[in-house]
């Protein structure tokens, strides 16, 4: 309801809509379906299959359209800065991933994201007033509060199902987004997308259209909840839809656990056993039909007629003589009743090497994803547990995204989210890595959404969505380091209970294994680096409309020093790391009048420049060097000579 009145005109529509409902579109007539419905003029214009929505014109300008922005560091808010790779970005995520385009550009894994999934009562951020300037645009999105929060008017609308373009609102916000998120994946990568059946159908269309129809990997069906009884029509939507999609190639393979045996006749390959029956009867392989006859014992097996053998009679010899096929005597400590087939240790890591690039057997994923993948009660659980409260409604639960990560076959790399929310994929990805000793590393974006000053976040003193994420990682943190204190506590009783024991060899590399694991939960990585979207630290070269000398000559400064005022040198080190196509984990180190980066990939000058430092900055030989033109202000020799001796030296070297 909306307090007004029905007007004629509105009366009218409904009753069109309750007759002929496929005339309309997002609320309103589609003549060209009207006339089609009628049986008029049955001429669709421009007839191919393809998503079309009111803006999407619009929102390719918006995508295409670079950014000035930069990442500035917020070391107070990080936990173990300087030494940890896993990173939580603070800003709008549109202008946080066209900010990343350089330096993360095909390098990450795995996507795992959490968008708004368009209900009619959720608030998103969408690029909707394309008619504005740029200019306005930018202002409007950095609108703020008296104490810095971005302010809802600038940043959000709720996208009312009343709403004249309430599905292209949602596919322009996320069609922009999507794009720059597949940059960033590496050729193997693949993204999982959760949604629920308001735009399920809509997200497979846009996918398909941004990713390919022939990367789609599959849908994995998740049960959110129990059934609930006051719904629409008597049924209850339970479930939400995860879809995934690959850049180029998935390997996805979930490890098996088998059981090997040892035994006297192959001392140096262990093996196990498999079933030795297809599934095709008598009549569909008859070459398989016969019995067989165990050469040792001479004890007759027969045939299944409705599940035959694996071998042909002609090839039973051939594969008994490899010692593939064990009958039931051949070993007292088997349970077998009819022969089975052998499968040799080295054979099953041959196939997975092949198939996975590793030597550890796998099998493949299914959609089916069960009970233990948890429902959305077992995230708010996890929530109250770490804050004591109910701050974050409808949180996924860690061990969702956990499943989804262990599809991976890699242990080591880049996992990004840029729908962060209370912050579940990094706490997923510390828990994981805990568990199997992984390396993955996590990019978390999350805009500084306000809080609803009624709800428990607010109250508990959270004004922001970014600073329950934070919190949350923080706690998450700490938990899982009290958990691998007690882990290496209980470890270290039983090295100590093995080294008071006779040291055989088997004693020996149990203590080895177990010191391995030591080093292992010590080595962890449970910090997070905190970077907040800012403006440029390099002032903004600016169109002049008309003929406003005094506005010229303002601009003609940058000429002479394009450094903002507000600019600080560590600001201006990681806008300079990120334009240069370097991550956000590269090594940075000071040495007090220049910054050496990743070695010698990189130098930036940005407070001093002397003879003296240029000689010191070449003997580092680095390929590239970056420094501040106006560090030459009133000595033109002293760049005219650094020019030569860089090109001399074989130095890349570029002034701003």
């Amino acid at each position: 309801m909306d307090g007004t009145s029905l007007t004629p005109e509105r009366e009218k529509l409904n009753a069109l809509r309750q007759l002929l409902p496929e005339a309309f579109s997002e609320g309103k007539i589609d003549w060209e379906k009207l006339k089609a419905t009628l049986g008029e003029d049955v001429n669709f214009a421009n007839e191919r299959y393809v998503l079309n929505w009111a803006g999407k014109s619009e929102a390719f300008k918006v995508l295409q359209t670079p950014t000035s922005k930069s990442l500035i560091p917020a070391k107070e808010e990080s936990v173990n800065f300087d030494e940890t790779e896993n990173i939580f970005i603070e800003g709008e995520n549109l202008e946080v991933l066209k900010v990343l385009q350089k330096s993360y550009f095909g390098k990450v894994k795995m996507i795992y994201i959490d968008p708004p999934y368009n209900t009619g009562n959720d608030s998103f951020i969408y690029p909707d007033k394309f008619s504005e300037s740029k200019a306005d645009y930018e202002k409007r999105v950095g609108d703020k509060d008296e104490e810095g929060y971005m302010t809802k008017d600038g940043m959000f609308k709720r996208n009312s199902k009343e709403n004249g373009q309430y599905h292209s609102n949602w596919l322009n916000m996320m069609m922009p987004r999507l794009y720059l998120a597949k940059n960033l994946m590496c050729q193997d990568g693949v993204i999982f997308v959760s949604i629920d059946d308001n735009e399920v159908h809509n997200l497979r269309l846009l996918m398909n259209e941004i990713f390919g129809e022939e990367n789609f990997v599959g849908v994995f069906p998740w049960r959110k909840r129990t059934a609930k009884s006051d719904v629409p029509f008597g049924i209850s939507q339970d479930y939400e839809w995860i879809i995934a999609y690959t850049k180029g190639y998935y390997g996805a393979g979930i490890d098996i656990e088998r059981k090997y045996y040892q035994s006297h006749d192959f001392p140096n390959d262990r093996w196990r056993l498999s079933d030795l029956t297809t599934q095709r009867s008598e009549e569909e392989r008859p070459n398989s039909v016969f019995e067989m006859i165990d050469p040792k014992t001479n004890k007759r097996y027969p045939h299944n007629p409705k599940r035959v053998w694996g071998v042909t009679k002609d090839t039973f010899q051939f594969y008994y003589d490899k010692g593939k096929i064990v009958f039931p005597d051949d070993y007292e400590f088997l349970n077998i009743s009819i022969p089975s087939y052998r499968v040799f240790e080295s054979e099953d890591k041959a196939k997975a090497l092949k198939k996975y690039g590793s030597d550890k057997p796998k099998k493949a994923v299914s959609t089916f994803l069960s009970k233990d993948i948890g429902m959305s009660e077992d995230g708010n659980k996890e929530i109250v547990d770490l804050f004591n409260q109910k701050i974050f409604s409808f949180p996924k639960p860690t061990t969702l995204i956990k499943h989804f990560l262990n599809t991976n076959t890699e242990d080591d790399f880049i996992v990004f989210d840029f729908f962060a929310g209370s912050g579940t994929t990094a706490h997923a990805v510390m828990d994981l890595n805990k568990e199997d000793g992984g390396s993955r590393k996590c990019i978390s974006v999350q805009l500084p959404e306000l809080t609803d000053e009624k709800s428990e976040a607010f109250k508990a003193g959270y004004k922001t969505i970014a600073e329950i994420s934070k919190e949350r990682i923080r706690r998450a943190g700490k938990k899982i380091q009290e958990e691998i204190n007690a882990e290496i506590k209980k470890i270290e009783t039983e090295i100590k209970k093995l080294q008071g024991e006779l040291p055989t060899e088997e004693t020996l590399e149990r203590i080895s294994n177990l010191k391995s694991q030591i080093s292992m939960l010590s080595t962890q990585d449970l910090g997070f680096k905190v970077l907040k979207l800012g403006e440029s630290n390099f002032k903004q070269w600016q169109q002049i409309e008309g003929k406003d000398a005094k506005a010229l000559a303002e601009q003609m400064k940058l000429f002479v020093d394009p450094v903002s005022e507000s600019a600080t040198i560590e600001n201006m080190v990681y806008e300079l790391l990120l334009k240069s196509g370097k991550d956000l984990n590269s090594k940075i180190e000071n040495k007090d009048d220049f910054y050496i980066i990743n070695d010698k990939e990189l130098v930036l000058m940005l407070e001093n420049a002397t003879q003296e430092i240029i000689n010191s900055v070449i003997s580092k030989k680095p390929n590239k060097v970056i420094a501040l033109d106006k560090l030459f202000k009133g000595n033109d020799q002293l760049k005219t000579n650094t020019v030569l001796q860089m090109r001399d030296a074989g130095i890349e070297f570029k002034t701003i």
